[in-house]
This record gives C-alpha cells, sequence and structure tokens, in this order.
C-alpha cells in the first residue's frame, strides 16, 4: 500500500509540474460545465484565446435548463451569447503554474457584466474551473418577466476546462 501510495503521489507531482493554467499569448482554453442560478440550471461552454501575457478574449455561449412550465421561457429567453475580455492574474499573484485567477469583463446579448473565475490544472490538458458572474447593466430596464431574468441575474459555473 505504501509503494502505490508513493508512485500515485510521484505521478501526481509529475503531472503537477506540467500543468499550465495561463501561459500568455496564443493560449486556447475551452471549457464546458453546468450553471447555477435562480429558476433553473443550464449548460455553459467557453473559449479563451490569449493575447498576451496577461489578458484573454474569448466566447461564451449558455442554455438554462429545467426552467419551470409556468415560466413560459422560450428558446430567446434561454440561450445567451457573451464577448469575453479576461486579466489572468495566476502570474501576477506568484501562483503556482497550474492555477490562474482571472477576473473580466463580458458583453452579451441580454447585459454588460462581470465575471471573476478559478482554473486549476491536474495535468497538461485537463483541470477544473468555477466562475461566478453578475450583469452590472441590462439591455432592458423595464421590470423584467421570469423568463427575462433567466439571463440577467448572478449566475455560478462550474466545471471541467481543457487546453488546446
Amino acid at each position: 500500500m505504501k509503494k502505490v501510495l508513493v508512485a500515485l503521489t510521484m505521478i501526481l507531482g509529475v503531472s503537477f509540474a506540467n500543468a499550465q493554467a495561463y501561459s500568455g499569448k496564443d493560449d486556447a482554453k475551452f471549457q464546458i460545465g453546468a450553471n447555477f442560478q435562480d429558476n433553473g440550471t443550464g449548460i455553459g461552454v467557453t473559449y479563451d484565446y490569449g493575447m498576451g501575457e496577461n489578458f484573454s478574449i474569448g466566447a461564451t455561449a449558455g442554455y438554462v435548463l429545467g426552467v419551470d412550465d409556468a415560466i413560459d421561457a422560450d428558446f430567446g429567453d434561454r440561450f445567451d451569447l457573451k464577448a469575453r475580455f479576461n486579466a489572468n492574474l495566476g502570474s501576477v499573484m506568484q501562483l503556482p503554474d497550474n492555477i490562474d485567477v482571472y477576473p473580466g469583463l463580458n458583453l452579451g446579448l441580454k447585459n454588460f457584466g462581470g465575471h471573476l473565475g478559478t482554473r486549476y490544472f491536474f495535468s497538461d490538458g485537463f483541470g477544473l474551473f468555477a466562475e461566478a458572474s453578475v450583469p452590472f447593466a441590462k439591455y432592458k430596464t423595464d421590470n423584467l418577466s421570469e423568463a427575462e431574468d433567466l439571463n440577467n441575474q448572478f449566475v455560478f459555473s462550474f466545471g471541467a476546462t481543457f487546453n488546446l
């Protein structure tokens, strides 16, 4: 048993040493995960591309599932697409190479907002992410219906991230 633990520790140690959460210009990340929010959960996908040592741009799309029939949400209410800008601060904060923290801004079909996320890589190609996002300015300022509010509220996302 002791040999198995030592071998596992060595393997994980080597994989952590090679993992890099953000490598700067031309770095590419793909994420897929679950979105948790009021009145439904959903699925989200994200692509980020490194433009410099500490910033990236990308896009994210989400679709809210599990919405109560009484809310009467159609595809347009459930779907959102956003362009995003990230400040990748892992190296600035002197975190290990396999961890990145990224605050950012996003401009979507429903609102202008911000997000704060973190990525943790177990190997060179695979890791986990967690991200919280919130709208700063909604395009429709009148009272929103529950369906219109689906993509205009605080959202927490969690899932897998991949180096491309």
